[in-house]
């Protein structure tokens, strides 16, 4: 799994950091660092974009659904599920540890899927 550097947050609670094509947020909240996909899995709405509610309610700026940073537990609704990043320290820097990026599929191999019912 790749390691990506956090950044220094210089004052910012939220920003977003890139690695490979892929998007993933980064929040401070109570001086913890959350990592997050940068996106909503509702309809893809910028996270980064969002507000924090409480100690850790993220909520999306496009139609308000509502996750738990903690966990990645949506509130709005049991249907998504924010994809969560674990954060450590390695050399006095942030880092975080993501998956591997999918593969790429092909249409044929997603219609497929689709077909049989699987994601």
């Amino acid at each position: 799994m790749p390691l990506l550097p956090l950044g220094d947050a210089a004052g910012r609670t939220r920003w977003t950091i890139e690695h490979e094509g892929r998007s993933f947020a980064v929040f401070v909240v109570g001086g913890q660092h959350y990592v997050t996909d940068a996106r909503c899995p509702h309809n893809g709405g910028p996270l980064s974009e969002g507000w924090v509610r409480g100690e850790r309610e993220l909520v999306c700026p496009w139609h308000w659904y509502r996750f738990d940073l903690r966990t990645g537990r949506c509130a709005t609704t049991d249907r998504h599920e924010l994809g969560r990043y674990p954060v450590h320290e390695r050399d006095g820097e942030l880092v975080t540890e993501v998956p591997e990026p999918a593969p790429v599929r092909s249409w044929s191999e997603i219609l497929r899927a689709h077909a049989a019912g699987e994601r």
